[in-house]
């Protein structure tokens, strides 16, 4: 079972960029949810999407998700709310962990993940672990299930940069 010193383990570093305690807990506890009710033993086992082959780790996309966004923030002087802009880029993702589930050794879309993409599963998490609805925005506003929205900075950042990651890693096609 996947534990919060685990999370904080593997995301030490992204979670620091994080000031307000409370909502660094909450990321935390959402990833710990996540990888419960998806019953994931390791965080390494999720890949980063099921679209094509070879294409890492949901860990290693989430984290250069993570420099994406700093390197871009750094760059602007538009009002952006750091602490939301991290917190929504560290679970951009975590739905995947209910999206997909490991069969016989083979990571394969969920029953449930059949009824809902990560965008949604992720934000239903965080909404129940009660972060800022400017967190959830930013989660469910990531991908094409936010383009009928007006995303906010924030969610526009982590659209963006969610989106320059994922055509590099498919272009490469490296593990």
């Amino acid at each position: 079972m996947i534990e919060e010193e685990d999370v904080k383990s593997v995301f030490s570093y992204e979670l620091s960029l994080i000031k307000n305690m409370d909502l660094q807990e909450k990321v935390v506890a959402v990833w710990r949810n996540a990888a419960r009710l998806g019953n994931w033993k390791n965080l390494q086992d999720v890949p980063f999407t099921l679209l094509f082959d070879k294409p890492g780790t949901l860990i290693d996309h989430t984290k250069r998700m993570i420099k994406l966004v700093e390197a871009v923030v750094s760059q602007r002087e538009e009002p952006v709310n750091t602490d939301y802009l991290f917190s929504g880029a560290l679970l951009h993702d975590v739905g995947k962990l209910l999206e997909y589930e490991m069969i016989d050794g083979k990571v394969v879309k969920s029953g449930y993940g059949e009824k809902f993409r990560h965008p949604v599963i992720g934000a239903k998490l965080a909404w129940k672990h009660e972060l800022p609805d400017e967190v959830v925005h930013i989660i469910y506003a990531h991908s094409h299930e936010g383009d009928k929205t007006q995303r906010s900075l924030e969610a526009i950042i982590v659209h963006h940069c969610d989106f320059i990651d994922f055509e590099i890693r498919k272009t490469m096609g490296t593990s």
